[in-house]
């Protein structure tokens, strides 16, 4: 206990000490040690500060390992289309250093580096950031709405309106013109002339929504499409789709007015909706809570709020950590 009583570490000094356990973590060297033990030294706040990021080690070491491995893998994939010299020292990341790199990217800066929504963006026209929606026209004064912490790609030279969605979700209103207007998603494609209708990524695949109109949706490039009209979903993955069914099509599109619904969703398809409305990490550790099911109206503009509600109902733990990680268990 320093003589000066408790302080409050500034976020420069929380960077800092994440730094320096990092460093202390990948065989420091013993010039290493000694400039630590000086950085601790010069001012009580250092060791406030090298405190609490150990706490966190401890607190987030299993999901943080988690998020900085599918991070390094989308790193490395890129790097090596790049053809970079460098693409092997993405493999460094593992073990604890793989954990304190993580955590750094995820308290440090938040939502504005992580490296898949970095690689997404890179080929995009239109993106939107965490927590905004956003509406664009385009050339043939069709009209998309992206869900928060989305991107899409626009080619209109093919002779064919295409549409690639790299990321979240986009509801089309699409402008009768002769030429078709597809939406491609993952391996999948969704081909109309005009209408109304939500195309939105999946863990393994997306999932098209019919507002009105007709839409044809294939698996893959060389499926039979299935032929949606309104009030009709069907998801797909994989090369194959399940059977369309009907839904309550302005009740799953209510997130454009700032609402999401949801009859018996999983916990974790909620936490995986209110990642993007967050301008951070949430994780969820525990697999039974995960499976959880939920139903409600919640607004998407606050989602501390619904992660409280639902605490209230599920009794689950939440623990927040440095404003920019929320740890369900």
């Amino acid at each position: 206990m320093n003589p000066f009583g408790r302080v409050t570490p500034t976020s420069a000094q929380e960077q800092a000490a994440l730094a320096w356990l990092c460093l202390l973590h990948d065989q420091p060297s013993s010039g290493d040690q000694l400039t630590f033990s000086h950085w601790l030294q010069a001012d009580p706040a250092h060791a406030e500060a090298y405190a609490q990021a150990q706490v966190l080690w401890e607190l987030s070491e299993g999901p943080a390992r988690t998020l900085t491995d599918e991070e390094a893998f989308v790193l490395q994939g890129y790097l090596n289309a790049m053809n970079s010299s460098r693409r092997n020292n993405v493999r460094r990341w593992s073990g604890a250093l793989a954990v304190a790199a993580c955590l750094s990217l995820m308290i440090g800066f938040g939502a504005g580096w992580q490296p898949s929504r970095w690689v997404d963006d890179l080929g995009a026209d239109y993106v939107s950031a965490p927590g905004q929606i956003k509406t664009v026209t385009l050339a043939d004064q069709s009209q998309v709405t992206l869900d928060a912490d989305s991107a899409i790609a626009v080619d209109f030279s093919r002779g064919e309106r295409h549409v690639q969605l790299r990321r979240g979700a986009g509801f089309f209103s699409v402008t009768h013109t002769d030429d078709p207007f597809v939406v491609e998603a993952e391996k999948g494609q969704a081909r109309v002339l005009g209408t109304q209708f939500e195309v939105r990524l999946q863990a393994h695949g997306a999932r098209v929504t019919v507002l009105s109109g007709r839409v044809g949706v294939t698996a893959d490039k060389n499926a039979e499409p299935q032929i949606l009209t309104a009030g009709q979903q069907v998801a797909y993955g994989e090369g194959s789709a399940e059977k369309l069914h009907g839904v309550d099509s302005e009740a799953q599109l209510a997130w454009r007015q700032g609402w999401l619904n949801y009859y018996k969703a999983t916990l974790a398809e909620v936490v995986q909706d209110l990642q993007r409305y967050y301008p951070g990490r949430i994780v969820l550790l525990n697999d039974e809570l995960a499976a959880r099911r939920v139903s409600g109206s919640f607004p998407s503009k606050d989602p501390q709020a619904v992660l409280s509600s639902l605490q209230g109902v599920l009794g689950f733990e939440q623990t927040k950590v440095m404003e920019h990680l929320i740890i369900l268990r």
